[in-house]
């Protein structure tokens, strides 16, 4: 721990917390500011789940086709529209926010981290850089989980479900954006099971064994978070349970190399 820290005054703490959370809004607004300026570019990257000729649908086809499985989705059609006069503006608006914060992350991190430093000792700023990283690196992964399979899977499925013929579905730009950041955070949350049980380790609450143990219970656990999360589709409950398993597999590992440094 730094001595000189512990001279820092109350008032002293909150003026450098001040100029923290100052240059953290300074750098997420001028990457606000960026991304929308590069409106086309934006949107046609936040768009290109909803189309059928997504890059996911070709890999799938791609890979039936490898063992000799003639597979191809049928096409589909959703439009997007807008109902209120204001509302293509401010979701513009609201999204340039979101991925501005997304960009601005690693460098919020790198601020809250040199906020905190001086108060930890030096066998815990050892590991809290990695830590760190490794939180922000499962966090893109969970996002790019969500952007690539789970997203556009989702969409598919619901914009195109009927309950009759004559009911059909008008899925507004609003709803669009609202469901991909919040099936992007989810995913994030997720993926930082083996963050979760790195800590948790550590504390004394989970010990690698009994994890190892319960793996069967918790396949069973998965599966069922991944039917909740997904659509009532068997591929897209595959492909979210997989990487979701492989996660646990990764918490025993980080669990039991805890468990033995203790």
């Amino acid at each position: 721990m730094n001595p000189d820290n512990e001279m820092m005054t109350f008032g002293g703490h909150l003026e450098v917390l001040r100029r923290m959370l100052f240059r953290i809004l300074i750098v997420t607004v001028i990457l606000a500011v960026t991304v929308f300026c590069c409106k086309e570019l934006t949107f046609d990257l936040l768009l290109a789940p909803s189309k059928r000729d997504f890059c996911l649908y070709r890999w799938i086809e791609r890979l039936f086709a490898m063992i000799d499985y003639d597979f191809h989705f049928r096409p589909f059609e959703i439009q997007l529209i807008a109902t209120d006069l204001s509302s293509q503006f401010m979701t513009h608006i609201s999204t340039s926010l979101y991925l501005g914060l997304l960009g601005a992350s690693p460098y919020i991190l790198f601020e809250l981290f040199r906020f905190v430093s001086p108060a930890l000792y030096d066998n815990e700023r050892k590991y809290s850089v990695p830590v760190l990283l490794v939180i922000y690196l499962l966090f893109i992964v969970g996002v790019l989980m969500s952007y690539y399979v789970l997203f556009p899977i989702s969409f598919r499925f619901l914009g195109t479900y009927s309950v009759a013929e004559q009911v059909h579905s008008t899925i507004t730009l609003d709803s669009y954006i609202s469901t991909f950041v919040t099936l992007t955070l989810v995913m994030g949350v997720i993926f930082q099971l083996p963050v979760i049980a790195f800590f948790l380790a550590k504390l004394g609450v989970i010990q690698a064994d009994v994890l190892a143990r319960y793996r069967q219970y918790a396949f069973l656990i998965i599966m069922i978070v991944a039917a909740v999360i997904t659509p009532p589709d068997l591929m897209t409950l595959v492909l979210v349970t997989i990487p979701l398993y492989l996660l646990y597999e990764v918490s025993i590992l980080v669990a039991k190399r805890v468990n033995h440094a203790a």
